[in-house]
């Protein structure tokens, strides 16, 4: 009976041995690898991250852009932010789309301003305010983009932009975004220099974004609104914190009239809530 307890104690202590080995063998394992989404972004200074800075190269690619802060998601793989300040959607037709193939799995884009001359707009306009001889233009510059809205010229400039994404990454979810009003939109009625301007400044806005929506709607990708975002926080802000840069010191910058680090986290968070960055 003895020596029957002893071998039985042994199994026992050979099997518990056995166990343990085993659960350390698991813990030791390492965990498997997250198939990472494969993320390409594309577009203008807005998709670039200008205004927010550190710059990493001549495009003013930043590591504050939307598509940077994605890429620190565990789920999403930036394969490279491909957008460059002052891009129109041609010019991401013809340079930007060299990187995107069969594997891609995202890709967004924020372009369609520079199509309107939406910064010379703004420069012109808002030198206008003070220099009554910036005028003429200002009212050219303001009125060739209205009419290209108007025409639904600029609407078919970014579905044939979205097209060929969708041609040379076909398995790829596509999300087309927005733009931010410069300027917070004020009361109607007024008529002091800087109310008609920031008047005219939303209604191109509206129509900036109206013509990539409906693009998106023609193409069946998605369209993000980031206006909502932005909503108080504009240059005019009584924040005195706004998202959007414009240095009275010096208005020549190249950063002015861009999205701040903030800014560029609300375009972050915006696609996020909508679930653009979810896998295809």
């Amino acid at each position: 009976m003895g020596t029957l307890n002893l071998r039985r104690r042994r199994t026992a202590l050979l099997a518990g041995l056995a166990t343990l080995a085993m659960a350390l063998g698991l813990a030791a394992a390492p965990a498997q690898a997250v198939n990472k989404t494969k993320y390409i972004a594309l577009g203008d200074s807005y998709a670039a991250g200008q205004g927010a800075g550190p710059y990493l190269d001549a495009c003013y690619r930043s590591e504050n852009a939307y598509a940077e802060l994605a890429a620190a998601s565990r789920t999403i793989k930036l394969v490279t932010n491909a957008a460059c300040s002052g891009k129109t959607t041609r010019d991401v037709m013809s340079t930007q789309l060299r990187q995107l193939n069969k594997s891609t799995e995202l890709v967004t884009i924020t372009a369609g301003g520079n199509n309107l001359g939406f910064g010379d707009i703004v420069t012109k306009c808002v030198t206008a305010m003070y220099d009554p001889t910036a005028a003429p233009g200002c009212y050219k510059a303001s009125s060739d983009a209205t009419a290209m809205i108007a025409s639904g010229q600029l609407a078919g400039d970014v579905i044939a932009m979205i097209q060929s994404v969708q041609a040379a990454a076909p398995n790829a979810k596509v999300v087309v975004t927005g733009y931010p009003y410069l300027y917070d939109p004020v009361a109607p009625g007024r008529t002091d220099p800087t109310s008609l301007f920031i008047y005219h400044a939303t209604d191109l806005a509206d129509g900036l974004n109206g013509s990539i929506a409906a693009a998106a709607w023609k193409t069946k990708v998605d369209f993000v609104d980031v206006r909502g975002a932005f909503a108080g926080l504009g240059i005019n802000s009584t924040s005195n914190d706004p998202w959007i840069n414009f240095d009275l010191a010096n208005p020549g910058s190249p950063d002015n009239f861009h999205p701040n680090a903030k800014g560029y986290a609300a375009y972050f968070e915006t696609l996020s809530e909508v679930d653009a960055y979810s896998a295809p």
